[in-house]
């Protein structure tokens, strides 16, 4: 199961792929606190509430965030994407480097929203990642040229 932040959810349903999302993990889950952050900011911008419809039906609960995430003084859904993932075994889909950096010391197996794409390109779901990865530029996702490069590389572009 993949355990999603507001971050990815928003720039994947920017993009209109959030169906990708499933397509790779067998269930996909939005903590409340996600869900509400992202509804907090979703007046009026069509492809937020996009977004909305689809992680809806994935909300799950907010659970009891473990101490060792509540030091690192992240955003509450950053911290329950980490509690969920720390509960469930799960993995975490994150952008955000300071909730990204205490993942990796809490041992929960993470990707982004670029690792989400090139996932989806090796995987045969997509034809090409480099119209997505620029396209999530566009909507505001801060990648180097030099991740860029080796990113599609990868995957063979």
């Amino acid at each position: 199961m993949w355990v999603i932040n507001a971050s990815p959810l928003i720039l994947l349903g920017k993009l209109g792929r959030n169906d990708l999302l499933e397509s790779l993990a067998r269930q996909v889950i939005v903590p409340q606190a996600v869900f509400q952050e992202v509804a907090a900011g979703a007046s009026g911008d069509a492809a937020m509430k996009e977004a909305l419809n689809w992680a809806s039906p994935r909300v799950q609960d907010d659970i009891l965030i473990p101490p060792s995430i509540l030091g690192w003084d992240l955003g509450a859904g950053e911290s329950q994407v980490l509690a969920h993932c720390l509960a469930g075994g799960h993995r975490a889909v994150l952008d955000d480097g300071e909730a990204r950096a205490a993942a990796k010391v809490h041992s929960v197996p993470l990707v982004g929203s670029l690792g989400v794409i090139l996932r989806a390109r090796k995987a045969g779901l997509i034809p090409a990642a480099r119209p997505l990865v620029e396209r999530l530029i566009e909507c505001g996702s801060y990648l180097s040229a030099d991740l860029v490069r080796k990113a599609l590389h990868k995957v063979g572009e």
